[in-house]
Protein backbone atom coordinates (compact mmCIF):
# COMPACT_ATOMS: atom_id res chain seq x y z
CA UNK A 1 0.00 0.00 0.00
CA UNK A 2 0.83 3.34 -0.87
CA UNK A 3 0.55 5.66 2.10
CA UNK A 4 -0.81 8.69 1.33
CA UNK A 5 -1.66 12.32 2.61
CA UNK A 6 -3.91 15.44 0.79
CA UNK A 7 -3.33 18.78 1.71
CA UNK A 8 -5.72 21.03 0.02
CA UNK A 9 -7.66 24.10 1.31
CA UNK A 10 -10.76 23.02 -0.41
CA UNK A 11 -13.10 20.50 1.20
CA UNK A 12 -15.06 19.85 -2.10
CA UNK A 13 -11.53 18.70 -3.73
CA UNK A 14 -9.97 17.07 -0.68
CA UNK A 15 -13.50 14.93 -0.74
CA UNK A 16 -13.44 14.28 -4.35
CA UNK A 17 -9.99 13.25 -4.80
CA UNK A 18 -10.71 11.32 -1.55
CA UNK A 19 -13.12 9.55 -3.10
CA UNK A 20 -11.70 9.09 -6.24
CA UNK A 21 -8.65 7.37 -4.80
CA UNK A 22 -10.76 5.30 -2.63
CA UNK A 23 -12.66 3.63 -5.32
CA UNK A 24 -10.23 3.61 -8.77
CA UNK A 25 -6.88 3.89 -6.77
CA UNK A 26 -6.94 0.53 -4.28
CA UNK A 27 -3.54 0.47 -3.49
CA UNK A 28 -3.31 3.91 -1.83
CA UNK A 29 -4.22 4.55 2.10
CA UNK A 30 -5.20 7.92 2.42
CA UNK A 31 -3.65 8.44 5.95
CA UNK A 32 -5.13 12.14 7.05
CA UNK A 33 -6.09 15.33 5.51
CA UNK A 34 -5.33 18.99 6.15
CA UNK A 35 -6.35 22.47 4.79
CA UNK A 36 -2.88 24.17 5.61
CA UNK A 37 1.21 23.98 5.92
CA UNK A 38 0.95 25.07 9.34
CA UNK A 39 -0.20 21.40 10.47
CA UNK A 40 0.90 19.97 7.36
CA UNK A 41 4.23 19.60 8.51
CA UNK A 42 3.37 17.83 11.90
CA UNK A 43 0.66 15.64 9.88
CA UNK A 44 3.82 14.32 7.66
CA UNK A 45 5.85 14.37 10.35
CA UNK A 46 3.66 12.23 12.14
CA UNK A 47 2.17 9.57 9.72
CA UNK A 48 5.76 9.45 7.31
CA UNK A 49 3.88 8.78 3.82
CA UNK A 50 4.78 7.43 0.56
CA UNK A 51 3.10 10.21 -0.95
CA UNK A 52 2.03 13.74 -0.46
CA UNK A 53 -1.15 15.22 -2.66
CA UNK A 54 -0.11 18.61 -2.43
CA UNK A 55 -2.12 22.12 -3.32
CA UNK A 56 -0.03 25.14 -4.52
CA UNK A 57 -2.01 27.71 -2.72
CA UNK A 58 -3.13 27.61 0.85
CA UNK A 59 -3.77 29.18 4.01
CA UNK A 60 0.02 30.75 5.46
CA UNK A 61 1.97 30.05 2.34
CA UNK A 62 2.25 28.16 -0.33
CA UNK A 63 3.59 24.07 -1.21
CA UNK A 64 7.05 25.49 -2.05
CA UNK A 65 7.54 26.85 1.23
CA UNK A 66 6.26 23.67 3.16
CA UNK A 67 9.12 21.58 1.25
CA UNK A 68 11.50 24.76 1.99
CA UNK A 69 11.29 23.26 5.68
CA UNK A 70 12.06 19.58 5.25
CA UNK A 71 15.79 19.26 5.30
CA UNK A 72 15.44 16.36 3.09
CA UNK A 73 12.11 15.24 1.24
CA UNK A 74 11.66 11.51 2.22
CA UNK A 75 7.89 11.49 0.54
CA UNK A 76 6.70 11.79 -3.37
CA UNK A 77 5.06 14.62 -4.54
CA UNK A 78 1.76 15.08 -6.63
CA UNK A 79 1.03 18.60 -6.89
CA UNK A 80 -2.77 19.46 -7.28
CA UNK A 81 -3.48 22.74 -8.33
CA UNK A 82 -6.43 24.81 -10.47
CA UNK A 83 -3.19 27.08 -12.18
CA UNK A 84 -1.60 26.20 -15.20
CA UNK A 85 1.09 28.77 -14.67
CA UNK A 86 4.91 29.24 -14.10
CA UNK A 87 5.82 27.30 -11.14
CA UNK A 88 4.13 24.11 -13.19
CA UNK A 89 6.82 24.69 -15.50
CA UNK A 90 9.63 24.78 -13.13
CA UNK A 91 7.58 21.14 -11.65
CA UNK A 92 8.06 19.60 -14.97
CA UNK A 93 11.36 20.59 -15.59
CA UNK A 94 12.83 18.55 -11.88
CA UNK A 95 10.59 15.61 -13.04
CA UNK A 96 7.94 15.93 -10.48
CA UNK A 97 4.07 15.47 -11.23
CA UNK A 98 1.04 17.56 -10.99
CA UNK A 99 -2.73 17.10 -11.48
CA UNK A 100 -5.04 20.19 -12.60
CA UNK A 101 -8.43 20.53 -11.04
CA UNK A 102 -11.04 19.55 -11.68
CA UNK A 103 -8.81 15.72 -11.15
CA UNK A 104 -9.42 13.58 -14.20
CA UNK A 105 -9.47 9.38 -13.31
CA UNK A 106 -7.26 8.51 -15.68
CA UNK A 107 -4.59 11.21 -15.15
CA UNK A 108 -4.71 10.50 -11.31
CA UNK A 109 -4.04 6.84 -12.18
CA UNK A 110 -1.52 7.24 -14.62
CA UNK A 111 0.36 9.81 -11.79
CA UNK A 112 -0.36 7.01 -9.21
CA UNK A 113 1.36 4.58 -11.32
CA UNK A 114 4.45 7.25 -11.89
CA UNK A 115 4.87 7.92 -8.10
CA UNK A 116 5.42 3.91 -7.29
CA UNK A 117 8.30 3.99 -10.01
CA UNK A 118 9.18 7.13 -8.60
CA UNK A 119 9.26 6.30 -4.84
CA UNK A 120 11.29 2.99 -5.73
CA UNK A 121 13.62 5.23 -6.98
CA UNK A 122 14.62 7.43 -3.73
CA UNK A 123 15.75 10.63 -5.33
CA UNK A 124 12.91 13.18 -4.34
CA UNK A 125 15.10 15.05 -2.30
CA UNK A 126 17.28 15.54 -5.56
CA UNK A 127 14.10 16.82 -7.72
CA UNK A 128 12.30 18.92 -4.89
CA UNK A 129 15.87 20.67 -4.72
CA UNK A 130 16.16 21.27 -7.96
CA UNK A 131 12.25 22.38 -8.06
CA UNK A 132 13.10 25.31 -5.43
CA UNK A 133 16.59 26.58 -7.40
CA UNK A 134 14.16 26.87 -10.57
CA UNK A 135 11.55 28.81 -8.98
CA UNK A 136 14.38 31.62 -7.72
CA UNK A 137 15.45 32.19 -11.22
CA UNK A 138 13.76 34.82 -13.04
CA UNK A 139 10.94 33.86 -15.64
CA UNK A 140 13.24 34.23 -18.57
CA UNK A 141 16.78 32.68 -17.51
CA UNK A 142 18.11 29.55 -18.45
CA UNK A 143 16.36 26.48 -15.97
CA UNK A 144 18.10 23.23 -14.72
CA UNK A 145 16.06 20.07 -15.89
CA UNK A 146 16.34 16.72 -14.39
CA UNK A 147 16.63 14.08 -16.67
CA UNK A 148 16.00 10.38 -16.42
CA UNK A 149 18.90 8.19 -18.40
CA UNK A 150 20.21 4.56 -17.81
CA UNK A 151 22.09 5.90 -14.43
CA UNK A 152 19.52 7.42 -12.64
CA UNK A 153 18.68 11.15 -12.78
CA UNK A 154 21.16 13.67 -14.19
CA UNK A 155 20.53 17.86 -14.11
CA UNK A 156 21.73 20.16 -16.56
CA UNK A 157 21.34 23.57 -17.33
CA UNK A 158 19.49 24.71 -20.59
CA UNK A 159 22.05 26.98 -21.78
CA UNK A 160 24.08 24.21 -22.42
CA UNK A 161 22.10 22.81 -24.78
CA UNK A 162 23.68 22.70 -28.71
CA UNK A 163 21.15 20.70 -29.90
CA UNK A 164 18.51 17.65 -29.26
CA UNK A 165 18.08 14.58 -31.70
CA UNK A 166 15.57 11.92 -31.56
CA UNK A 167 16.42 8.61 -31.15
CA UNK A 168 12.84 6.99 -30.89
CA UNK A 169 11.44 7.02 -27.36
CA UNK A 170 14.95 8.33 -26.33
CA UNK A 171 16.48 11.90 -27.05
CA UNK A 172 20.50 12.75 -27.19
CA UNK A 173 21.01 15.86 -25.93
CA UNK A 174 24.58 17.28 -27.16
CA UNK A 175 26.32 19.89 -24.79
CA UNK A 176 28.56 22.71 -25.41
CA UNK A 177 31.17 21.12 -23.52
CA UNK A 178 31.32 18.62 -26.81
CA UNK A 179 29.41 15.46 -24.35
CA UNK A 180 26.56 13.87 -25.24
CA UNK A 181 23.79 12.18 -23.24
CA UNK A 182 21.18 9.84 -23.86
CA UNK A 183 18.18 10.58 -22.20
CA UNK A 184 14.68 8.50 -22.03
CA UNK A 185 12.45 11.02 -23.31
CA UNK A 186 10.67 11.70 -26.35
CA UNK A 187 11.83 14.99 -28.41
CA UNK A 188 8.52 15.84 -28.12
CA UNK A 189 8.52 16.40 -24.17
CA UNK A 190 11.52 18.66 -24.63
CA UNK A 191 9.22 21.08 -27.42
CA UNK A 192 6.63 21.78 -23.45
CA UNK A 193 9.98 22.39 -21.96
CA UNK A 194 12.41 24.50 -23.27
CA UNK A 195 11.88 27.71 -24.29
CA UNK A 196 10.68 27.68 -27.76
CA UNK A 197 12.28 31.31 -27.99
CA UNK A 198 15.47 30.66 -27.79
CA UNK A 199 15.36 26.94 -29.51
CA UNK A 200 13.50 25.60 -32.48
CA UNK A 201 12.53 22.46 -33.75
CA UNK A 202 13.94 23.02 -37.58
CA UNK A 203 13.19 18.94 -38.05
CA UNK A 204 10.93 16.02 -36.79
CA UNK A 205 14.26 14.92 -35.37
CA UNK A 206 15.84 17.74 -34.30
CA UNK A 207 15.47 20.83 -32.04
CA UNK A 208 18.59 23.13 -31.89
CA UNK A 209 19.55 26.16 -29.39
CA UNK A 210 19.74 29.43 -31.57
CA UNK A 211 22.48 30.38 -29.43
CA UNK A 212 25.27 27.96 -31.41
CA UNK A 213 24.08 28.45 -34.53
CA UNK A 214 27.01 28.95 -36.91
CA UNK A 215 25.13 30.21 -40.23
CA UNK A 216 22.02 28.71 -41.95
CA UNK A 217 22.58 27.66 -45.58
CA UNK A 218 19.66 28.62 -48.16
CA UNK A 219 17.89 25.56 -49.91
CA UNK A 220 14.43 24.30 -50.37
CA UNK A 221 14.77 23.94 -46.20
CA UNK A 222 18.59 24.48 -45.98
CA UNK A 223 20.37 23.31 -43.00
CA UNK A 224 21.92 24.99 -40.53
CA UNK A 225 25.51 24.86 -39.26
CA UNK A 226 26.52 24.17 -35.59
CA UNK A 227 29.01 25.71 -34.02
CA UNK A 228 29.95 22.01 -33.04
CA UNK A 229 30.70 21.16 -36.63
CA UNK A 230 26.83 19.59 -36.96
CA UNK A 231 24.92 20.45 -39.66
CA UNK A 232 21.28 19.62 -39.24
CA UNK A 233 18.94 19.83 -41.81
CA UNK A 234 15.90 22.20 -41.91
CA UNK A 235 12.58 20.87 -43.03
CA UNK A 236 10.26 22.75 -45.53
CA UNK A 237 7.04 22.71 -43.09
CA UNK A 238 9.36 24.03 -40.71
CA UNK A 239 11.59 26.81 -42.29
CA UNK A 240 9.53 29.80 -42.72
CA UNK A 241 9.12 29.44 -38.60
CA UNK A 242 12.25 28.44 -37.94
CA UNK A 243 13.43 31.61 -39.92
CA UNK A 244 10.94 34.01 -38.71
CA UNK A 245 12.08 34.19 -35.34
CA UNK A 246 15.73 35.85 -36.78
CA UNK A 247 13.50 38.57 -38.61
Amino acid sequence: MIRSIIIDDEPNSVEALHEMLNRYCTNVQVMGTTDNIRTARDLINLHKPDLVFLDIEMPFGNAFELLNNFPAVTFEVVFVTAFDNYALNAIKFSALDYLLKPVNIKELQQAIKKAEEKIQAKNITSRIDNLLFNLKQPVNSSKRLALPTFEGLIFLDTDDFVRLEASNNYTFIFLKDKTKTVVSRPLKEFESLLDMTNFSRVHHSHIINHNFIKKYHRGRGGYVEMEDGSSIEVSTRKKEEFLAKFI
